[in-house]
């Protein structure tokens, strides 16, 4: 299960993850070897077929991921703990660090895999594919997306 941290209201407005141009989402899954072929945002639940889902730890939708506080993303742990303990996904990737930092309350997370879980699922840190992450380039974070899925 790949987790974003909200959606942006252009995804929200297409009813789509990942939706804008600028993100970088399906061309990493792509590139990372996840899907074998290039999923238009469009067809998003396609990824299903592949065995991966998609969320988002916050609902909301927001310009940027900044503009939620630490208070909303802590609340909403809650929520992401019910729907992962209903679908069971053997591995929850957080795409960014501010989700599960604040969820799990360590101010600090590293990239990769954690050493704990979370509602029984296993957890990786993955680069934020928005673009509006320039600190990492597009293979930057095919290279940490591949290391998940080599370690699948």
């Amino acid at each position: 299960m790949f987790c974003g941290i909200n959606p942006a209201l252009s995804a929200a407005l297409a009813g789509h993850h990942f939706s804008n141009p600028s993100n970088r989402f399906w061309r990493t899954l792509h590139l990372a070897g996840f899907t074998p072929h290039l999923i238009p945002a469009t067809q998003d639940r396609a990824l299903l077929q592949y065995g991966y889902g998609i969320t988002a730890a916050v609902a909301r939708p927001t310009v940027s991921a900044g503009d939620l506080s630490p208070r909303e993303l802590r609340a909403a742990g809650a929520e992401l703990e019910r729907k992962l303990l209903c679908y069971r996904p053997r591995v929850i990737a957080f795409l960014g660090k501010p989700a599960i930092s604040a969820i799990v309350r360590k101010p600090t997370v590293a990239w990769a895999r954690q050493s704990f879980s979370f509602a029984g699922s296993t957890v990786w840190v993955l680069p934020n594919p928005s673009g509006l992450n320039r600190a990492f380039s597009l293979n930057a974070l095919v290279s940490a997306y591949r290391e998940l899925r080599e370690a699948l």
